[in-house]
């Protein structure tokens, strides 16, 4: 296995050779930044792409009439005169950073208490913040596919699932008005990858097997999926 030497280098490795990644992540926390600057900038960039090539009073209309379908039209369009096109694109610029910021601050206070048993783990909340920023790193090709499926459509009539090419919602065509929409949308490969690389770094960070680990990286995920599924089915 190759010494990273670098966080360019690691940024490329996570990929590949994640084991190699974490280990020297685990000497040179101050690496994460780069994740942590590619991540956030990446993961506005589709929504902001997208609200500026979308056809939008369109994507108003099909809007309002699945999220508000059940009000009267004079309220419906009290709703289409507040929602401007800047006003929905700072919106999705503020979720697009302040969402991952958030959620792996969550993730990594989880991860902080689950591995505190392991006395030979001496890495502390901002450690294993640092790290959720390299596990997060598969968001990157989702997003690298969105720019470029926005970049080649042809059709400014284009559904927000474009945003999110590698989530069950764009493959299995959910439309907005589906119950199943939001579930959908969460059910993504980046998400199945990013479980991987936590159990690949928290077996690296740790004196936990692979089967302990791997259940830590799972256990979040699964159990938000089966509440998410449970309630949509009642």
């Amino acid at each position: 296995m190759s010494e990273v030497t670098n966080p360019i280098q690691a940024c490329n490795d996570i990929f590949f050779k994640p084991n190699g990644v974490f280990k020297a992540v685990n000497e040179h926390n101050n690496w994460s930044w780069v994740p942590f600057l590619i991540v956030t900038v990446l993961s506005v960039l589709p929504g902001y792409l997208f609200i500026n090539f979308v056809d939008f009073a369109w994507y108003q209309d099909m809007l309002i009439n699945t999220q508000y379908g059940d009000m009267s039209p004079a309220e419906q369009n009290q709703i289409r005169s507040g929602m401007e096109q800047s006003a929905v694109q700072m919106f999705m610029l503020i979720g697009g950073i302040l969402g991952p910021i958030v959620v792996n601050a969550v993730v990594a206070l989880y991860l902080h208490l689950m591995t505190k048993s392991d006395e030979q783990n001496l890495n502390g909340f901002t450690d294993w913040y640092g790290f959720t920023w390299w596990a997060s790193m598969p968001a990157v090709i989702n997003a690298l596919i969105a720019i470029a499926l926005i970049a080649l459509s042809s059709d400014h009539q284009i559904l927000l699932t474009v945003i999110s090419p590698l989530s069950l919602a764009y493959w299995a065509d959910i439309q907005m008005s589906s119950d199943w929409f939001g579930f959908a949308q969460s059910m993504r490969l980046e998400s199945l990858w990013t479980i991987y690389l936590i159990a690949v770094g928290i077996t690296q960070w740790t004196s936990f097997s692979t089967k302990k680990s791997t259940l830590i990286a799972c256990a979040p995920f699964a159990v938000i999926w089966a509440i998410w599924f449970v309630i949509n089915l009642m």
